[in-house]
């Protein structure tokens, strides 16, 4: 009976003594697990930081805009303010050197040309400001919309810069005035046709024509390229 209950009491000690090393063990796990969760979340607000507001630059009135172009460069980089963040867009996603991400992106905005309707005021300035601009280099259309608002080209170019406009006037109308907006559509558009851009930039030089968005890329001076 001796015998048997000192190998009970040695067995009991054993267990406790296994117990004791799991939890140990379970514990600097759960500490270790702690500190992945806190380093994936400082990494994640960097992450964030960087996209929606680390970003600086100059070009426009307007903040959170890393781009500024010239008659030199026309060509807009960094991150678009307020809707690039939301919509996961960059100025420098549109690239002869990636199609696949460039029709992403064109796509990304796209969706909202039928997505969204518009109405009232904010119908009324959707059209002044695409009536504006064109896709000349793509299709033959006086503007992106016709008088009543109504889509006038089918290319996928004037669909992302009509969703862009619906985009900004339905979520962000107060931000952005419509010269804003245009100057915004104007930039995209100097992206999908670099080469003739640069070109036309190029021209405006020679003439003394202020550089800015609205002239490069509306219908201000269409056609002067050719000229």
């Amino acid at each position: 009976m001796g015998e048997e209950q000192n190998n009970s009491q040695a067995e009991n000690k054993g267990a406790k003594g296994a117990e004791k090393k799991d939890s140990k063990l379970l514990m600097k796990f759960s500490y270790a697990l702690i500190g992945i969760v806190a380093a994936l979340m400082l990494f994640n607000q960097y992450m964030l930081f960087n996209i929606s507001g680390g970003v600086s630059g100059s070009g426009t009135g307007y903040s959170g805009i890393a781009v500024s172009g010239s008659y030199e460069n026309a060509i807009p980089s960094g991150v678009p303010a307020v809707y690039g963040a939301e919509l996961q867009v960059r100025y420098d996603d549109i690239s002869t050197n990636d199609v696949a991400k460039s029709n992403a992106t064109i796509a990304k905005m796209s969706v909202y040309d039928t997505g969204i309707t518009l109405s009232g005021e904010k119908l009324q300035r959707y059209i002044a400001v695409t009536t504006q601009i064109s896709c000349e280099y793509c299709c033959g259309a006086d503007a992106i919309t016709f008088s009543n608002g109504a889509a006038a080209c089918a290319c996928a170019h004037s669909g992302a810069m009509r969703g862009l406009a619906k985009y900004l006037l339905d979520r962000h109308a107060g931000e952005f005035t419509n010269d804003q907006i245009l100057e915004e559509l104007g930039k995209w558009k100097t992206l999908f046709f670099p080469g003739i851009m640069q070109g036309k930039a190029n021209v405006l030089k020679q003439k003394g024509i202020e550089f800015n968005y609205i002239n490069l890329a509306s219908n201000k001076y269409r056609g002067i390229e050719k000229a």
